[in-house]
């Protein structure tokens, strides 16, 4: 809950509606024992009286009624018809939507059908319409506006409910012998009701505007009893001679309806979890930097490397945690070389990979410590029009799913054309001719033709192949690819796996492969670095860190791995779960899970070692007496 009010308040516009709301509704909850005249009370003498009369605060209407004392009751009874009307049409429309969006078929079209013939009238014409046929009164007008607005709650409600009808947790409470009624109210209510209170502080603004306006042609209330609608009506005649009458209520009405619409979009807010997490804001175009410019001048990078990283510190800052996503990461890839990094969910891996371009999301990314060169150029703080220069082109990132990266409605000719002219000046035929050749080199049959499809109609294996083609397009030194074989089938990844191996020793291509197999690094990767919590445990030559794993947490994570044709064998696992990087244990990180941790362990932070050529952050290496 304080969480909730956290957010909530972190607008100052919502902070200021919020208040504003509820002084208004303490007053006209108060309304009765302040002692005010009678609003009906006609006193022909006394018409038109300034504001600040004596005994009238604001002054009298035409017919000398106290405007105070009107406004505070007809404050009262808007509010409360709004409020009304909005919890009639979100129950009735909200029903609606949740039984035709659960129980579809016949349902739904009979129920949306009957919602479709309400939505073909203009909702102002209809609302006259359904007041000429009850009458004239504030009952009918709230009936008129209730129905209007059915149709808003059935549609939105509807929508989200035939998302959530279909889900698992659904499917296994049918399994389990629930009724329609339990399904219904225990498992889709739950989670359409945030949808549900966020249209309703919507909606009430907009019911107070339209039952003002049945009032204001005189269909709502009736004469003496007043609401904010009938006393703007009554006073329109007056508009020019004793504009104080009419202004007086129209502000109110203003002044409700802003309130109620700057809470509303304060709730959704409030009650959206991603934009509690910061998910919804909108990053900026490079990540934000935080790193101090001597500081990175004094990092010593590797001069042979094509790409440099030394002390790399990313963190995310969400709420008033900071994890430490990146800490304290250095490698480097050779030109023409393949470097694997391996490490179990969370361990940074992808995280680094996407700090290198500055495509870590800000808020609530950044980078705080740390230098990135490539082929001796500074990535880190370098201005954004040159890092998009240098995006796509120098390096490429190929993602693990190519289906949710390519674009579903162009062609992937137009795709990769596309690619191409971004970065070099060349005509559409030369694009063309480019990448029916890169088509032929990732080995997709009949490129010509293909090249005239969409992504929906490759298989997972082929779309991964043009992602392929659209990294190598222009070029690159250094190819990034993120699990690019996770989602594919042994054989599919295979002819991947080779297919990029067979590229970067023809082009001389560099690329870092983030994976979890260590059958994939075997493959593929000339040297490998094993990451836990952030952290570099262990890095070396491929065939050694596989033959003779240093890290406890490598020897794990090998051990992990079945080995086919060698009989029955125990299928190990690591016991426990990484710890969360916000709140790393003291010592080393891997020291709750480790089979031979000591005191020592859990107590110091292990340093980099040089072991035989290869570098551990262990105080007891495998192997190591």
């Amino acid at each position: 809950m304080r969480q909730f009010f956290s957010m909530l308040f972190k607008n100052p516009l919502t902070t200021f509606a919020f208040f504003t709301l509820i002084t208004l509704i303490f007053l006209v909850m108060i309304t009765p024992w302040l002692g005010l005249e009678d609003p009906n009370v006609i006193n022909t003498g006394n018409k038109y009286l300034p504001a600040f009369s004596d005994n009238h605060i604001l002054g009298t209407d035409h017919l000398g009624r106290d405007l105070f004392s009107r406004l505070m009751w007809g404050t009262q009874l808007s509010l409360a018809v709004g409020v009304s009307a909005s919890l009639f049409a979100a129950f009735f429309g909200s029903l609606i939507g949740i039984l035709s969006g659960y129980f579809g078929r016949r349902v739904d079209n009979i129920l949306m059908r009957g919602i479709d013939m309400l939505m073909a009238f203009p909702y102002i014409l209809l609302a006259l319409a359904i007041v000429a046929v009850l009458g004239p009164g504030l009952i009918n007008a709230l009936v008129a506006v209730v129905v209007v607005n059915v149709p808003f709650f059935a549609r939105n409600i509807r929508g989200v409910t035939v998302g959530i009808a279909h889900k698992e947790f659904v499917d296994a409470a049918r399994l389990a012998g629930m009724s329609h009624f339990k399904i219904i109210v225990f498992e889709i209510l739950p989670n359409v009701l945030p949808i549900i209170i966020v249209a309703m502080s919507t909606t009430v603004g907009w019911m107070i505007l339209e039952t003002a306006g049945l009032s204001f042609l005189g269909l709502g209330s009736q004469p003496p009893q007043a609401d904010l609608g009938s006393m703007l009506g009554q006073a329109r005649n007056s508009l020019i001679s004793h504009p104080h009458v009419s202004v007086i209520p129209g502000l109110m009405i203003f002044l409700i309806v802003i309130c109620v619409n700057l809470l509303g979009d304060g709730l959704r807010d409030a009650l959206d979890p991603r934009l509690k997490s910061g998910a919804l804001s909108r990053p900026a175009a490079a990540t934000k930097v935080q790193v101090d410019e001597n500081e990175k001048k004094s990092y010593q990078h590797n001069q042979d490397a094509l790409l440099s990283i030394v002390g790399l510190q990313t963190r995310f800052n969400i709420s008033h945690r900071t994890y430490k996503a990146s800490n304290d990461v250095s490698f480097h890839i050779k030109p023409g070389e393949c470097l694997g990094l391996v490490g179990e969910s969370g361990s940074g891996k992808s995280v680094t990979a996407l700090s290198i371009m500055g495509l870590i999301p800000s808020p609530p990314g950044v980078i705080t410590g740390g230098s990135i060169q490539l082929d001796g150029e500074e990535l880190i703080g370098m201005p954004y029009e040159r890092l998009r220069e240098l995006r796509g082109d120098k390096v490429a990132y190929i993602f693990q799913d190519p289906l949710s990266t390519l674009h579903p409605l162009f062609k992937v000719g137009d795709q990769l054309i596309e690619a191409v002219q971004v970065h070099h000046p060349i005509s559409r035929a030369e694009a063309r001719a480019k990448a029916i050749e890169l088509m032929e080199e990732v080995h997709i049959p009949n490129p010509v033709d293909r090249l005239d499809s969409f992504p929906h109609e490759f298989s997972g294996g082929m779309r991964q192949r043009i992602a392929i083609a659209m990294a190598l397009i222009n070029n690159p030194s250094l190819i990034i690819a993120d699990e690019p074989t996770t989602a594919l089938d042994v054989t599919v990844q295979g002819q991947v796996l080779s297919i990029l191996d067979q590229l970067r020793r023809e082009r001389g291509v560099s690329i870092l492969f983030i994976t979890h197999d260590f059958g994939v690094v075997s493959q593929l990767c000339d040297r490998v670095i094993v990451m836990y919590a952030g952290k570099i445990v262990e890095e070396g030559a491929t065939n050694d860190v596989l033959e003779s794993p240093l890290h406890p947490y490598t020897k794990r994570l090998i051990q992990c791995v079945p080995k086919l044709g060698r009989g029955k064998t125990a299928l190990h696992a690591i016991d426990g779960l990484p710890p969360l990087t916000c709140d790393l244990p003291p010592g080393c990180s891997f020291a709750p899970r480790c089979h031979k941790a000591s005191e020592n362990c859990t107590r110091v932070e292990p340093t980099n070692q040089i072991v035989v050529d290869r570098l551990v952050k262990c105080h007891e290496p495998e192997g190591v007496e």
